[in-house]
């Protein structure tokens, strides 16, 4: 796990990119989860297990103003309650593993590329990786993904890899603790 002199100087080394972000956009399995999906029948659906780290992360970058969603090939009651009802994102592009239509979305709401930041683990991220103005993988993301990236996260995916991607962008912005620590009461 990376502590914050690591993350202080990730944030500096990709300031420029970092800089120009205005959305945020995940892949839901195998970056917010670890990959694993369980069935519990059909009332329920299709089950995923996400890291608390991760969801405040998310919380933390539209509190300072970023848009923030999820892009996801799988189409499940657990992504729409996780990141539509509990979470309360900005998007959610789900149930279409060509991706390329969530992203021109975007860039129809007025965001330009080099404005997103995308983190994805799988082939059918890498057209997205590649116009991202800041490309992200996990270290479980498959080989030919890592050719495509900015930076692969060290946490593991679904136990806070996105929340590492997170850090590094809060601090290249300057949202930190010391910046918002009058809304922790302290």
């Amino acid at each position: 796990m990376l502590g914050k002199n690591e993350i202080k100087k990730l944030a500096d080394q990709f300031q420029s990119k970092l800089s120009k972000i205005k959305v945020c956009a995940f892949d839901v399995d195998g970056v917010l989860t670890d990959g694993t999906v369980t069935y519990f029948g059909g009332e329920i659906g299709w089950n995923r297990t996400y890291s608390i780290l991760d969801g405040y992360g998310m919380k933390l970058l539209q509190k300072s103003g970023l848009k923030v969603g999820v892009i996801t090939g799988g189409n499940s009651l657990s992504v729409d309650k996780r990141f539509g009802e509990l979470l309360k994102l900005d998007f959610v592009f789900k149930g279409s593993e060509d991706k390329t239509g969530a992203f021109n979305e975007l860039n129809k709401q007025g965001f330009k590329d080099e404005e997103i930041l995308y983190m994805g683990d799988e082939l059918f991220d890498i057209p997205l990786l590649k116009r991202a103005g800041f490309a992200a993988t996990t270290k479980w993301a498959t080989y030919e993904v890592f050719d495509f990236v900015d930076y692969i996260a060290q946490r593991e995916p679904g136990k806070g890899c996105a929340r590492e991607i997170i850090d590094i962008l809060r601090y290249a912005r300057g949202f930190h603790l010391d910046s918002f620590q009058e809304n922790l009461g302290q």
